[in-house]
């Protein structure tokens, strides 16, 4: 859990749906998250995960993972992908597992923020996403659903550089509370600006 904090996850971009959504992001990562602790689906969601797990491995060949990785360029990239395989070729090819009380017509954009982010983590080429819908804790059906869903370098990238910015946020606010940064608008006004340092470490509080 500190190794997350002090990250940025595939839940944390997730919500970065435009550059509006830094503030809100910062405000969440700076107190220790949204405040949100579960509730009956999520209860729910952790007690099927293993069984749906299962079932990717069964027909897909993709093995159960609860491991923490990190980007190999910026460690403070990281994603936990609820499945992992590796072919004879080296290509990775991730799982996430999703419960739902919704039938969908397509895979929620929020869904597909954090596949494309684990995709960018880990190199991997695509990602099978497995959603099972149920009725008052009850599956619907006898097998999950799933679909395929392939790198998308456009929304890599888009998401890398809201999590850059999410990163500056981050480490401007703590530099504030630290007393070593001035507060915004405070420089004077001929000060040079700084150029913005790519990839740097997140500086949250200890």
């Amino acid at each position: 859990m500190r190794a997350r904090s002090r990250g940025i996850t595939a839940t944390d971009v997730a919500q970065l749906t435009s550059g509006k959504a830094i503030a809100r992001a910062a405000d969440a990562k700076l107190s220790g998250g949204s405040g949100f602790s579960g509730n009956a689906y999520t209860a729910y969601g952790r007690r099927r995960e293993p069984e749906i797990a299962a079932w990717v491995a069964a027909t897909h060949g993709i093995q159960p993972s609860s491991a923490l990785f990190h980007a190999e360029i910026e460690k403070r990239h990281l994603a936990t992908p609820d499945g992992i395989t590796v072919d004879t070729g080296g290509r990775v090819t991730l799982c996430e597992i999703k419960t739902t009380n919704k039938s969908w017509r397509s895979i929620p954009r929020t869904y597909l923020r954090q596949v494309w982010w684990q995709q960018h983590v880990l190199g991997a080429e695509r990602t099978l996403v497995v959603w099972e819908e149920h009725d008052d804790f009850v599956p619907v059906s006898d097998e999950p659903r799933c679909a395929w869903v392939d790198r998308d370098e456009r929304e890599i990238r888009h998401l890398v550089g809201l999590a850059t910015e999410l990163i500056d946020e981050l480490y401007r606010r703590t530099m504030q509370r630290r007393g070593t940064l001035p507060a915004a608008g405070a420089r004077a006004a001929a000060e040079p600006v700084r150029p913005r340092e790519p990839f740097r470490a997140l500086a949250l509080a200890d």
